[in-house]
């Protein structure tokens, strides 16, 4: 009766943290898409002159609000890879970034890289403009 009680306890309370992480995991992506979206979109305005800045404006102001996440993620993220694979080659060469994460680390690009990798992976959560279309279709009538 003793390893029940405890049994339902351990599962009890077990339960309850994994409810709570799963909802802490909106407002991660939410922090990560409004810090590094508004960063994305302030580089493209005011650091890049290339075609590479239309991307950053229109693709950080895409997570910012969480619309197309999924989809904006792609282009980001194969253009922050290019850029840790070029411009910041010398600091990536022969994988001294396992041994030595900060290298990889401290590159301007890798923020950026995680946040779209995250989104991409995780979606924008429930706290976005993809979510809220995703609810509303989901209460339209099927024909």
């Amino acid at each position: 009766m003793l390893e029940n009680r405890f049994l339902y306890w351990m599962d009890l309370f077990y339960s309850l943290f994994i409810k709570v992480g799963s909802n802490m995991q909106s407002f991660l992506l939410l922090y990560m898409r409004l810090t590094w979206g508004h960063q994305l979109v302030m580089n493209g305005l005011f650091l890049h002159t290339d075609a590479l800045s239309l991307l950053e404006i229109i693709g950080g102001s895409l997570l910012i609000v969480g619309f197309a996440s999924r989809l904006i993620a792609i282009p980001i993220i194969i253009s922050t890879l290019s850029a840790l694979s070029t411009v910041h080659a010398e600091n990536l060469a022969n994988l001294k970034f396992i041994t030595e994460p900060l290298t990889l680390v401290n590159q301007e690009p890798y923020p950026f890289l995680v946040t779209a990798l995250l989104v991409f992976i995780f979606g924008p959560g429930r706290v976005s403009l993809d979510a809220w279309i995703k609810s509303w279709v989901a209460k339209q009538p099927r024909y």
